[in-house]
This record gives C-alpha cells, structure tokens and sequence, in this order.
C-alpha cells in the first residue's frame, strides 16, 4: 500500500486513522460500490463533491454515497443564493485529485468544506484516501477538525 497525501498529513497531525483498500471498476466509481467493496453500510461511507457558489466561489461537501446533494441547502448552509456542480476537467486543477478519488483531505488548498450532520452519528465514518480503490476510515469529528469543516443538513 503506498501512502497518499491525505494519509501523510493525516499522520502529521496525530489523528488516527485505518485504510481499506478495494477493486475500483474505471466503469462505476460510484461510492455505492465502494461501499459494498469495504463492508460498510452506504450511509457511513462518504464521497467527496466540489460546487461552485455564486457569492463564496469553490465549495467542498462531504455527503453520504446513499444519498444526493441538495442544491439549495447547501447554497444556503455556506451563504450562497445558487451552487452548481463544477465540471469534472475542473477537478483535479482545482483539488488535485481526480474523479472516483477526490479527498477532503489535502487539496491543493483549503476550500471551505461542509459535511452531512448524519457523520456525527458515527464513531468512524470512510472518505477517500485521495486515490481510486482506497479509503480512509477516521472520527468525523476529528476529519471536521482538521480541515475545518462545518456540519449542515445538506442532502435531499
């Protein structure tokens, strides 16, 4: 297993953490098939999204694999009036990371990020290790901590 630049910094800063690795399908990364890959329910397993607001710019949200981002809550959650979705070549310039494996952690700079309340009830929830097939398992409180997150309820 090599170690991503999400574990490096992970590591650094003292926070615990284990890995899962899984078999990545280039024809469905959805997290939903992560999900199944590592044995956790889709509801505990998180993917990562990055929107554009029309006031605050790129925004990160951390959202269940079972379930969709809603637009207008998240608008309003980080003050903006209207989000959208970036597009995918926008990505990795953006983040650094690339569809299917896009982490909240280490981005190529700290983008304001939000994670679905439901993390909370959790001890460990799973977001990717910054690589396709690889997932860290972590304490959401701890992941909103260390990249400066906030909780809302922003999924449909």
């Amino acid at each position: 297993m090599t170690k991503t630049n999400a574990m490096r910094l992970l590591d650094a800063a003292g926070i615990a953490y284990r890995t899962a690795e899984y078999e990545y399908d280039e024809s469905d990364l959805s997290g939903k098939h992560a999900a199944e890959q590592i044995g956790l329910p889709e509801e505990q397993v998180f993917k990562t999204l990055v929107t554009r607001g029309d006031k605050t710019g790129i925004l990160v949200f951390c959202i269940p694999v079972s379930d969709e981002l809603d637009l207008r809550r998240a608008a309003s959650v980080s003050g903006n009036k209207k989000l959208e979705m970036i597009h995918v070549k926008e990505l990795l310039p953006l983040t650094g990371y690339m569809r299917g494996g896009c982490s909240p952690i280490g981005m190529k700079k700290q983008l304001p990020t939000y994670i679905e309340e439901t993390a909370q009830l959790f001890d460990r929830i799973a977001v990717s290790a910054g690589i396709r097939g690889q997932m860290l398992m972590l304490d959401p409180e701890e992941l909103r901590e260390f990249v400066g997150a906030s909780y809302g309820e922003i999924v449909k």
